[in-house]
């Protein structure tokens, strides 16, 4: 299905899981969490569906052929987030939120952990149970009816299978410490330093290491892209 293809009546007022995350693939992204507010409260929503939006490996080169990336605007993954996520959610009858905009910002990190498919892991990054520290979450549907979600993968944090825990050793700065807090000055002042470039190229090498990461299958420059925005 195309970025702006819209169901039939039918499936509007029945939407089906399997038909969004059909959509929301071919827009590049993947639904990476799903919960019903009213059996797993949350900060701003009550009842219906929410389903969690983020990129999958399909993005970068739709984001990169993109009027957003082509015509060099700021903030052009925002305002790619905004179109995409707007048409889908204009297609289905849905409530579009973005992890952006604020203050006040929509509570994206309480509706994650609510969704039992994200973790707070040692280093107090969020974990997702499969694209590990690589979250990348663009925008959120909210439905007014409640309609079929699949379970979440995992019962419990996927880092408490993981002894050796990389998240908080492989950091070249220091900057991540078992519980936090994460040191900001320390992250970006290794960032301004030729030793740097690497992270700056390649990504947080923190994020990086969680086992996990590799299946998110993120594109070099996707990464590097995120970088220059995180350190200008």
């Amino acid at each position: 299905m195309s970025q702006t293809a819209k169901p039939d009546a039918q499936c509007r007022n029945a939407p089906s899981y399997t038909a969004l995350a059909t959509a929301a693939a071919g827009a590049g992204l993947s639904i990476h969490g799903a919960l019903h507010p009213a059996h797993q409260p949350v900060q701003a929503l009550q009842g219906g569906t929410l389903l969690l939006l983020g990129t999958n490996a399909d993005f970068w080169p739709l984001f990169r052929a993109s009027p957003e990336h082509l015509g060099g605007i700021p903030n052009p993954i925002d305002s790619w987030s905004e179109r995409v996520i707007g048409a889908l959610s204009d297609a289905w009858g849905a409530t579009a939120y973005f992890p952006f905009g604020g203050p006040p910002y929509t509570p994206f990190i309480n509706w994650a952990l609510a969704s039992g498919r994200f973790f707070t892991s040692p280093s107090q990054m969020l974990v997702h149970d499969e694209t590990g520290m690589m979250v990348s979450l663009r925008g959120a549907l909210h439905f007014t009816q409640e309609f079929d979600i699949p379970p979440a993968l995992l019962a419990e944090s996927p880092c408490r299978s993981c002894p050796s825990r990389p998240c908080l050793s492989t950091c070249p700065a220091g900057a991540l410490a078992d519980g936090g807090p994460y040191d900001l000055a320390a992250c970006h002042g290794y960032l301004d330093t030729s030793a740097g470039a690497g992270c700056m190229t390649g990504g947080c090498l923190a994020r990086l290491a969680c086992p996990l990461s590799r299946t998110a299958r993120r594109d070099p420059e996707q990464t590097a892209h995120h970088m220059r925005h995180f350190h200008p």
